[in-house]
């Protein structure tokens, strides 16, 4: 009965959306979309909101409802259990999204399934009340397993119709022919389920099942369906392959009124995962009289890079691309593909902001071009950045430029160029060697290959725009300065400072003055129209830029917080007019899961002091279960939560979109854009699968504030050129030594040639 409780749990409000948000049903007119009907696309929720629960789960139903659209349609994938009752269950066989396994250890059996001898656990192998010792958990392991110790009941399709009361209920028929072999009948069942329940839709990939049903249900019966496999597989009724089906549209109207096909049916992707040119297939079946819905949505699997790993523009390109519009998209998120149609579609990229928070980029749009490139900035701005940002670095000779990091083995291909050999070890900057910026001439910078960002290639094989990898060109601050002063869109920049102590007292380089100099230089100094941000995790290096200029100070907390003390917001307001801090310094995470809201981003504010967080990233494993694997959802729930001033984004155009979607209009909070409730998702998991307590984070003091002054500019000592005995001291931490294996090496090896000749 765990599954219950928690389902009257989810109705009582102690979930991550707020349910008791109003929900309208904002339909577009019919003149806006290109369906076959003329009215929005149909949100279809896949065994309900199995992207989160337990797929056909009572609460996975209960959240798709009380999440999406009004009229959202509840799918189950009909199955016959060995007495022939209906139930929702999503395959035919059982172990992979149930503990059937350990339930009926012995239960094992193999049939035939269209040809193939199958094991598993079958449902027709169980009957109704076999199936009540049974409980549903998580299909997909890289899904959260917390919620598979609910003890989450099979439900027959009665049991979910007079549950749920859906708007719109979906019965997906798979193996027809199966249940036929074994003396069970869907068409049967379902004329009979028919009778006190209403169905509006009926799919199966089987031509012969829907000649047995066809005249059963009378004019005001289900709509038939169509669900298309892939092509290459054959049809086991006409032993025709799908692909040749499709080519015949006027005979799936004979016996259906829609089609189901997978994205690709639409929108087909190559090789390397980039989307081609989109077929004319929904264009075809809406001349057919087909309704076109399409499978296959869901927030946490890999799509086409185009979409820069955002699912709401995965859905846009399928409903509002201006060429057509597909009938309905079938969801294990329903949450977003519900936004998608209500919120974000026909919204033209000038339209009106309807909330105000700066978009800030990290190191330019750089989840889709290498960081601080000239294609990185570009593209930021492009996208609705209102700053862009520049993490300045020095060259051996006292270039200012751009570089997310001081070792270019972490943002250029310098590891594979003929510089390789000048790594150093810098104990005062990290543990490990790197080829250190301050150790090359800003010329060899500049012959360097930039390399994109892949923070989730090593552990989750997830990798950013492939073809463009090691597009663009690493700029100077001079030349960031330039191309943000061109652009008619920016309000600001952000220049961002660290590592000063350093360069100064070991490297004899001021990027204090360095930044200065160029801001100068550029016209940035008698500059209006254009803010200037200087950031640094160093109070110090605020300190001095204040002293020496009228540019904004942005103060960062590098540490994940839990509170700030009245003090620490006092000595910050002396050098600072702006705070960034960390999104776990808002939303608390453990295990993946948000476990409340501190109070931080509240505090500073009152002191008038605006707060930027970092760092929004759209790939769904930055993101904690609660935000659904979707970027719009998490930015919403920092923006219409706490609200935060700014977003600090590798991704600009997903925060850029946001401000303009429609919904944010709505005098009623809609359901789809509600922020979360911090830490109710934890509410519904079991206790026995609750993370464990984890030491509360710091709480940050003036004491952390506080950093001695930064020292002055130490002359380094001349390189000594080639052949040039050298009598200095031993070369400081970082510079390049000749060691005495090298010169062994050396030697060994002309000795060698002399002995040869």
């Amino acid at each position: 009965m765990r599954g219950l409780r928690a389902s009257s749990l989810l109705l009582c409000g102690v979930v991550l959306i707020q349910l008791l948000a109003v929900q309208i049903d904002a339909q577009r007119p019919k003149t806006q979309w290109k369906t076959l009907s003329g009215f929005s696309p149909r949100v279809i929720a896949r065994g309900g909101f199995s992207g989160l629960f337990p797929d056909s789960s009572l609460d996975a139903y209960n959240f798709a409802m009380q999440t999406s659209v009004l009229d959202a349609v509840l799918w189950c994938d009909l199955q016959l259990t060995k007495d022939g009752a209906g139930i929702c269950f999503p395959d035919l066989t059982m172990s992979n999204a149930s503990n059937v396994e350990s339930v009926y250890p012995k239960g094992q059996s193999t049939y035939p399934v269209n040809g193939v001898p199958t094991p598993g656990w079958f449902t027709i192998d169980l009957s109704l009340r076999a199936l009540t010792n049974v409980s549903l958990i998580r299909g997909i392991l890289s899904r959260s397993d917390k919620f598979d110790g609910n003890g989450y009941t099979i439900s027959t399709v009665q049991t979910v119709n007079k549950e749920m009361k859906p708007q719109g209920f979906w019965l997906n028929v798979q193996h027809d022919a199966f249940y036929a072999q074994h003396n069970l009948s869907m068409s049967n069942f379902l004329v009979s389920v028919t009778k006190t329940v209403i169905v509006d839709f009926i799919s199966s990939p089987e031509v012969n099942f829907f000649r047995k049903i066809a005249g059963r249900f009378g004019r005001e019966g289900p709509s038939f369906v169509f669900r298309f496999l892939e092509k290459e597989q054959f049809e086991p009724t006409t032993n025709r392959t799908y692909g040749s089906i499709l080519s015949n549209l006027t005979f799936v109207k004979t016996f259906a009124s829609g089609i189901l096909v997978p994205k690709s049916y639409v929108l087909p992707l190559d090789d390397k995962q980039y989307l081609l040119p989109s077929t004319s297939l929904v264009q075809d079946a809406h001349k057919a009289g087909l309704e076109v819905f399409v499978s296959g949505f869901a927030n946490d699997v890999d799509i086409a890079h185009d979409y820069s790993f955002d699912p709401v523009s995965e859905y846009l390109s399928f409903m509002d691309n201006g060429n057509f519009s597909v009938d309905g998209v079938l969801s294990d998120f329903p949450i977003t593909a519900s936004a998608s149609v209500e919120c974000f579609s026909h919204v033209a990229r000038n339209a009106t902001k309807q909330v105000d928070f700066l978009v800030i980029s990290k190191n330019g749009a750089s989840g889709d071009y290498p960081g601080c490139t000239n294609l990185a900035y570009e593209k930021a701005i492009n996208d609705g950045a209102d700053v862009i940002d520049c993490s300045v670095q020095m060259s051996s000779d006292g270039k200012p430029f751009c570089s997310s990091s001081i070792d270019l083995g972490n943002t250029t291909m310098v590891a594979q160029s003929p510089l390789r050999n000048r790594s150093t070890s810098v104990p005062e900057i990290s543990s490990v060697n790197g080829i250190y910026t301050f150790t090359l001439t800003w010329p060899e910078i500049q012959t360097l290959t930039p390399a994109i960002s892949n923070p989730y290639s090593s552990r989750f094989n997830m990798f950013r725009n492939p073809n463009e990898r090691n597009s663009g060109k690493l700029l100077s601050l001079s030349e960031f300065l330039n191309l943000a002063k061109n652009s008619t869109t920016l309000s600001g920049v952000l220049i961002s400072v660290e590592n000063a102590a350093y360069l100064r007292e070991m490297q004899g380089l001021d990027v204090v003055k360095a930044v200065l100099d160029a801001l100068t230089e550029t016209g940035y100094s008698n500059r209006t129209t254009t803010k200037v941000m200087i950031q640094s995790t160093n109070s110090s290096v605020l300190v001095d830029f204040k002293k020496q200029s009228q540019y904004e100070t942005v103060y960062k907390v590098e540490e994940t917080i839990r509170d700030i003390l009245d003090s620490a917001i006092e000595d910050i307001k002396t050098f600072a007019s702006a705070v960034v801090i960390g999104k776990s310094s808002v939303f608390p995470v453990v295990d993946g899961f948000v476990t409340g809201q501190t109070n931080v981003v509240e505090r500073l504010q009152k002191s008038q002091l605006p707060v930027y967080v970092e760092l929004f990233q759209n790939e769904f494993v930055s993101q904690p279960f609660d935000f659904f694997s979707d970027a719009t959802v998490e930015i919403n729930s920092y923006v219409t939560g706490p609200g935060i001033n700014g977003t600090i984004t590798e991704f600009p155009f997903t925060a850029a979109r946001y401000r303009r979607n429609r919904c944010l209009a709505s005098k009623e909070t809609l359901s789809y854009m509600a922020p979360v409730q911090p830490g109710g998702l934890l509410e519904v998991v079991s206790p026995g699968s609750l993370p464990p307590a984890e030491a509360p984070n710091p709480v940050f003091t003036d004491a952390d504030v506080t950093e001695p002054p930064l020292p002055p500019v130490t002359a380094k000592a001349p390189t000594p050129t080639p052949g040039t005995p050298s009598t200095t001291a031993p070369a400081p931490s970082g510079q390049t030594q000749l060691t005495l294996s090298l010169l062994l090496s050396v030697f060994a090896m002309v000795l060698a040639s002399l002995l040869l000749m």
